[in-house]
């Protein structure tokens, strides 16, 4: 049921904006503008990519799929959730969000409030956002316009904690603000929401969410560089430790996608701005963004004991994407590895049913196969992406795609059957 009389706009419809949308969408008319007009297309055609909002939801919103920046004149609440990435010098790359506020800022009318979901730094909706908004709308914040921050949580591919069932962190730039942008999410978000203390705060639980995260992984993936050499099995260890009530479930891999592997270097580029350098958060970015490496280094020893040319040597990679069961592939860790055999001189086949091969190659420049009935036999194989159809057909699927149903398995993640491993086959688990 609705609580307040507020027109929505939603300004980018990827894996945060759409779901957004769509939920609004459920109680009243939501204008969805974005600026790639084949995916404006697609949504109008009831074709979903992200896979994050069913054919059923998507039919049931009521939203007005735009490309015409104009169309939002009609809305007086805009929610902006754009990517904010970070660039190849691992600094924040606001040119997305920057971009949106000129668009939003155009069309600005007296009492609009503009809402910013997009991950930044604290400071950055206040010091680079509302700036923009106020020079190309001409208008005044805080006399005719108001602006809040509300930071995403959507964790892409997860069923059970989506948009209307995460508690929804709400801020705003005075009281009264807080209070409008309280009772919007609160309309569709069934967790309730938390009324952060300022903009500031807001966007500063975001990055640290991400960040706490990222620092527990690359614990995980330096135990694992410490187990390996001392040839000990890391999944081992972490189910003996695991058994004591207070020890944290994280797992050693690969560290990518749009969130636990940008939002750190959000936080540690304005901590240096500020004149301090992180040490404890950048030092797990260093591992993180290392196993990618690690992983190819470690397929080419396993290659060399075999008694294999590294050189010309056939390596198959199961998955692509950032994360399992998901088509995204947005600072994919994959690549990492990809590119390290390629300087060994490797021969590297990859393998991705979930994703747009055409996506992939203008993002990273390389081949991805869709039809397995392509790939050539392998002597090694690393299931880098544990997608459910791979870990579904089992070991006889690996093996069918290895030279003569014999080589090397990488299971990164641990997800193949240790205790069913097939003979003639060596395998490796991060």
């Amino acid at each position: 049921m609705r609580t307040h009389n507020r027109k929505i706009s939603v300004i980018g419809l990827g894996y945060v904006g759409l779901p957004v949308a769509v939920e609004f969408g459920k109680t009243q008319r939501v204008i969805g503008f974005d600026i790639n007009l084949l995916r404006i297309n697609e949504l109008k055609q009831g074709i979903e990519r992200t896979n994050e909002v069913s054919a059923d939801e998507l039919a049931t919103a009521d939203i007005l799929y735009t490309c015409d920046a104009d169309e939002l004149k009609k809305a007086d609440f805009h929610i902006i959730a754009v990517p904010t990435p970070v660039n190849h010098a691992k600094q924040p790359d606001l040119s997305p969000v920057i971009n949106a506020s000129k668009t939003v800022g155009r069309q600005l009318k007296k009492g609009d409030i503009v809402v910013y979901e997009s991950t930044v730094y604290p400071g950055a909706t206040e010091e680079d956002c509302i700036p923009v908004l106020e020079r190309e709308s001409g208008l005044k914040w805080r006399v005719d316009f108001n602006v809040g921050y509300s930071p995403e949580r959507i964790n892409p591919g997860d069923k059970v904690h989506t948009f209307k069932t995460i508690t929804k962190v709400v801020s705003g730039d005075t009281e009264e603000t807080l209070a409008c942008v309280a009772a919007v999410y609160e309309s569709v978000v069934t967790a309730g929401v938390h009324k952060a203390a300022t903009i500031k705060v807001a966007e500063a639980a975001k990055v640290i969410e991400n960040t706490q995260r990222d620092l527990n992984i690359s614990l995980m993936n330096e135990l694992a560089l410490i187990f390996n050499k001392m040839d000990i099995d890391t999944r081992d260890v972490l189910s003996a430790a695991s058994s004591k009530w207070n020890f944290l479930p994280f797992e050693p891999g690969l560290v990518g996608g749009h969130c636990i592997g940008v939002d750190p270097y959000y936080l540690t580029y304005k901590a240096t701005t500020l004149g301090y350098t992180p040490q404890v958060i950048l030092s797990g970015r260093s591992i993180n963004d290392s196993m990618g490496e690690f992983i190819a280094t470690q397929t080419v020893k396993e290659l060399i004991k075999a008694g294999c040319c590294v050189k010309g040597s056939v390596v198959t990679i199961l998955g692509f994407t950032f994360k399992e069961n998901v088509p995204d592939t947005r600072n994919t860790r994959v690549i990492d590895i990809v590119k390290e055999l390629q300087d060994y001189g490797v021969h590297v086949q990859v393998f991705e049913p979930m994703s747009d091969v055409h996506e992939i190659q203008e993002e990273y420049a390389i081949h991805v196969l869709t039809d397995e009935a392509l790939l050539k036999p392998a002597h090694a194989l690393i299931l880098a992406v544990p997608h459910q159809c791979f870990i579904d057909k089992g070991w006889s699927y690996v093996t069918s795609l290895l030279d003569n149903e014999s080589g090397i398995v990488l299971d990164v993640k641990s997800k193949l059957d240790r205790n069913k491993v097939p003979e003639n086959i060596k395998l490796w688990r991060l």
